[in-house]
């Protein structure tokens, strides 16, 4: 028989735990099963907002938006359409019933857990399916699990989480490097218009510096290895502050020292104002890209 087994909601940033459905099965592979939910509970920020897991008998499925997981478990054989269902509608209560800073700011493990009330309503109706189909539209779920299918977890994931590998998380096919990033301010146009002039300072120095070697032979050719890295940290800063990439931060910050040592080189050719503007532009640039982060994916209230 198929049916929603498990369900629980943890904060994405530290996996601390706000509600779960109770259950009394002691099912072996099924406490084996929910072992590997509480450690994907934990992990969530490395994987995208939709994955799934399948483990033996039963699937691990799971959201997030918010700053907030919902994950279940469910045998193998359930609709894949009713899974994210079900973990839709969770997402959806909780989001009208408790307000974001709450979750954020609560410190003990189970600070919701009258929301397993409402858990356990949507498991049972979720259980019946033919009563369940009159009443939401699955049509919708359909497109969209169609159009932006659940990244497959494999086993290496599985394996990286509970702590057997050291190589890092893959890149999840595209997918999570397509994430959005929360709206431009006007402080982060500010810093990309002053990147992009000092990349064109830079290539127009290089520029010049080439155009000095090739009338006199005296001149280092170093100096235009230094402006056009200078030029391309300044762009590549730009493209991470555009679009979201993994290690976006530790990125920023070589990219910041790029430019630092550039200018460190080229501190005959530029005075001290020269070189703090450019240095000073490309840390204002990383900060820009530090506070521009990924925003959670927002409900579908027509599903």
């Amino acid at each position: 028989m198929s049916t929603v087994v498990f369900a629980s909601v943890v904060r994405v940033g530290d996996g601390l735990p706000l509600s779960a459905s109770t259950d009394y099965e002691q099912d072996k592979e099924l406490q084996e099963t929910k072992r590997h939910l509480k450690g994907l509970s934990k992990k969530l920020g490395q994987f995208p907002d939709r994955c799934t897991l399948k483990t033996g008998p039963y699937n691990v499925n799971f959201i997030s938006s918010l700053g907030v997981g919902y994950l279940m478990v469910c045998t193998a054989n359930y609709p894949n359409v009713l899974a994210f269902c079900f973990l839709d509608e969770l997402q959806k209560e909780f989001i009208v019933t408790y307000d974001t800073k709450r979750t954020s700011s609560v410190v003990r493990p189970y600070s919701f857990i009258e929301f397993d009330t409402f858990i356990q309503k949507a498991k049972q109706r979720y259980n019946s399916p033919r009563s369940l189909s009159t009443k939401i539209n699955l049509a919708d779920m359909q497109t969209e699990i169609r159009l932006r299918p659940p990244y497959q977890l494999s086993p290496e994931d599985l394996q990286a989480i509970n702590g057997f590998s050291v190589h890092t998380p893959t890149k999840y096919k595209g997918i999570a490097p397509t994430q959005m990033l929360e709206p431009v301010t006007l402080q982060g146009i500010v810093s990309c218009v002053l990147s992009v002039l000092c990349g064109g300072l830079n290539l127009l120095r290089g520029v010049h510096a080439i155009e000095s070697i090739l009338q006199n032979n005296d001149e280092d050719f170093n100096y235009v290895i230094a402006f056009f890295l200078g030029t391309a940290a300044c762009l590549y800063q730009c493209y991470l502050f555009a679009y979201f990439s993994v290690w976006r931060n530790s990125k920023s910050f070589l990219a910041v020292a790029l430019i630092c040592l550039s200018n460190m080189y080229l501190y005959e050719l530029r005075n001290m104002w020269q070189i703090l503007f450019h240095v000073a532009v490309g840390a204002f640039m990383t900060l820009q890209i530090k506070l521009r982060q990924p925003q959670g994916k927002a409900p579908d209230y027509n599903v």
